[in-house]
């Protein structure tokens, strides 16, 4: 019965998570993924996909998949891996929240920590998965 409540509670957020991101797949073509994410996007793409997971909210059981999808589509390894872990580790939506609880130089410091550990893991990623 709790799991029933739960998937009853959630089921709402991850169909509208699940329909965004399948429309968002559908519009941008893989070419586009693969240039603006790909492994010769480099350094521009690691970027923007740590920029990307760093302001984006997505739960864990959409993010897998979504990573699949856009590897599947042309994007890199390192890309990837730097956008899945900037989207659990880093919360610049959550900030405010962090900030109250946790206070301003704590909530930074933490955010910041976690953006330079997204890139360094992506980076050793990329260079072992490859």
């Amino acid at each position: 019965m709790k799991g029933l409540r739960s998937l009853a509670n959630i089921i709402g957020e991850f169909s509208s998570v699940l329909i965004l991101v399948g429309i968002m797949l559908t519009v941008v073509s893989p070419e586009m993924i693969s240039s603006l994410l790909g492994t010769q996007s480099g350094w521009a793409g690691m970027f923007l996909a740590s920029a990307l997971g760093s302001i984006t909210l997505i739960p864990g059981f959409v993010a897998f998949p979504l990573a699949k999808s856009l590897l599947d589509r042309g994007a890199g390894v390192a890309q990837v891996a730097v956008l899945l872990s900037t989207l659990m580790m880093v919360g610049v939506m959550t900030l405010p929240v962090e900030f109250r609880y946790l206070g301003r130089k704590e909530a930074l410091l933490r955010n910041g920590l976690a953006y330079v550990w997204s890139l360094i893991a992506a980076l050793i990623i990329g260079r072992v998965v490859v």
